[in-house]
This record gives C-alpha cells, sequence and structure tokens, in this order.
C-alpha cells in the first residue's frame, strides 16, 4: 500500500470517529433529564448531592445519567478526597456538540427554570458559609492555629509583596497581615465576605486603620475598579471556593499589568476532616491546576514555596506576576 493510500484509510477513520462521537453525544443529548443535567453542568461544577437537590430525583438516577454523558465524554469529573465533581466538557471533541446548541436551548423555559433553581440553592449555600465564617469570627486566629500551627505566614507573604502602591488582601478575615502589608504599601484595601470577620479586623486595628481601606463583598465579584491595586494577597481563601479559577482572573482585573499576585494555600491532600470541620470545598491544590488557572487569567509563577505544616498537610506560597 503506497503512502497515499494510507493516508486516505486514516483520514477516513479519524472521519468515522468523529462521526461515531457526535452520534454518540447526539444520542446521549436525545433524553430530556440528561439534556436539563448538561445545561447545569455547562455553566456550573456540581457534586451529586447538589444536583440531586435542585433537579429533584435520585442520587442512582442521576449517577446513571451522568456515566452516559461521562462515556461519551461530554462531561468530565474531578475526584477530590471522598467527593467527586462534575462540569461539562467545554473544549474539542464532544464538547463542541453541545456548544453548538447551547444558544438554541437557552431560552428553553425548563433549562432556565433548572438555573434559576441551581442558583437559588447556591446562594443559598454562600449563604449559610457566611453565617458559619460569622460564628469563627471571635476565634479565627484560633481555628488558623489548628490547622496551620505556628508557621509565620505573614512574613512570608511581606518578603514577597513589592514596596509602595495600593495593595490588596482578598479574603482578609480578621485582619492579620493588614498591619503588616501597611508598613510596605500607601493603602491597603482588605476586602471578604463576612461582616463579623470585618468586624473583628476593625477590633484589631484599633487606632492604627489609616490607610486600610475594609471593604464587604466576594471573591469572585471584588468591591473594586478596574486596575485599581499594585499587588494582591489571597491566603487560605481558594480552598472556600467553588471556582477558584473565576476567583483568579477576576483578581487579574483589579490589578494593574506587572503587578505581584501571592497565593498561600494548601497543597493537595485527602484529610477530609478539613471539609467536614473549616467547610474547606476543596482538598488543597496541585501545582498543575494553580499553574493552569493563573496562566489562563494572564499570570505567570515565578516562585512555589512548600511549607510542612500540622496534620501532614504542606502550604504553598506562590509568587505570580501580571503580564
Amino acid at each position: 500500500m503506497t503512502l497515499e493510500g494510507s493516508g486516505v484509510i486514516i483520514s477516513i477513520y479519524l472521519d468515522m470517529v468523529i462521526f461515531m462521537t457526535i452520534v454518540s453525544c447526539f444520542k446521549a443529548l436525545s433524553d430530556e433529564t440528561r439534556l436539563r443535567l448538561l445545561n447545569l453542568l455547562w455553566h456550573y461544577e456540581l457534586n451529586v448531592n447538589e444536583i440531586v437537590s435542585v433537579m429533584e430525583m435520585g442520587q442512582s438516577r442521576i449517577s446513571r445519567h451522568l456515566k452516559i454523558l461521562s462515556d461519551c465524554g461530554l462531561v468530565q469529573y474531578r475526584r477530590d478526597g471522598l467527593w467527586v465533581f462534575y462540569s461539562a466538557r467545554k473544549h474539542n471533541g464532544p464538547g463542541d456538540v453541545f456548544e453548538k446548541i447551547a444558544d438554541i436551548v437557552k431560552n428553553d423555559p425548563e433549562l432556565k427554570h433548572d438555573l434559576a433553581g441551581l442558583e437559588t440553592i447556591l446562594r443559598e449555600k454562600s449563604q449559610e458559609k457566611t453565617r458559619f465564617f460569622d460564628t469563627l469570627a471571635a476565634r479565627w486566629d484560633s481555628v488558623k492555629g489548628d490547622i496551620l500551627g505556628p508557621v509565620n505566614i505573614a512574613a512570608e507573604v511581606i518578603s514577597r509583596i513589592g514596596e509602595g502602591g495600593v495593595t490588596a488582601d482578598l479574603g482578609c478575615g480578621t485582619g492579620e497581615l493588614l498591619p503588616y502589608l501597611k508598613q510596605r504599601s500607601n493603602v491597603v484595601i482588605g476586602v471578604d465576605k463576612s461582616p463579623k470577620m470585618l468586624e473583628e479586623a476593625r477590633a484589631r486595628l484599633g487606632m492604627d486603620a489609616d490607610g486600610i481601606d475594609l471593604r464587604i463583598g466576594e471573591m469572585e465579584h471584588l468591591p473594586m475598579r478596574d486596575r485599581e491595586a499594585d499587588s494582591a494577597v489571597v491566603s487560605m481563601v481558594l480552598h472556600h471556593l467553588a471556582s477558584p479559577g473565576d476567583c483568579i482572573l477576576e483578581i487579574s482585573r483589579v490589578l494593574k499589568r506587572g503587578s505581584r499576585l501571592v497565593i498561600v494555600d494548601l497543597g493537595k491532600h485527602d484529610n477530609e476532616i478539613m471539609r467536614k470541620k473549616y467547610g474547606h470545598r476543596w482538598l488543597g491544590f496541585s501545582r498543575e491546576e494553580m499553574e493552569n488557572w493563573l496562566n489562563e487569567s494572564g499570570f505567570r509563577i515565578e516562585e512555589v514555596k512548600r511549607i510542612p505544616v500540622k496534620n501532614d498537610l504542606t502550604v504553598n506560597v506562590i509568587r505570580s506576576f501580571l503580564e
């Protein structure tokens, strides 16, 4: 057989693979439940319990449909400790199939109703988490000590932040870092979603609050102007968020080009106590996960320092800059 003939056969084979993939996808999407399910996962990463809550179906039924969507490549999943989170595969191959019909079905009343119900559930969960942090505010420093032990996070952060300008402490909690950041910055902005945490931060600062601006807000929707800050810190926050990548993208909006972002968070682990006792959604992060989110938002990693802490955990201190 000639090389040209082999090329024709390979081309036909690839065309058949693509055709069968498309057929498999449309067969999966011919079921109304799977179409509703994929529409939810197109917008949010969810675990089975969250899907069950919004679709009001049994777990076994949801799991069966998830397997069909996963087998044909429309849905992907990630394991995090004992939990499994599902999301739509948006790019390349099967994901392109749903993307082509997303605009057609987006105004379907039932699909819109599903999304509205899910957003209500997620909003309630967010409010519940805010109340959880409010209850911990008065003893937050002790809680962090239970997780991290005696490691000096402030020293690790301060040594990696530039001097002058505006520094944002995103998810500032009770304000432990704020006085240290003020020593190196002209203005410090502290953002947190918990009113009680910000009350504790004000009490901590006392008469030394000059040049420190405390603001209430969500990490995914920061109460800051575009390019307002010259540097930012996110310390032990991202593991609480449903979508850390969205938070990092939002941070890129409020930072000036060439600015530095310092992230402090747990390395990947399997300690479920962190989820049950402290409300962690993610059991830490791998370097690859962090690097992907940072790169997608225009950041480049300059340094990663791994620090062993309590409970056989590791804290990663990541220094990056916005290109």
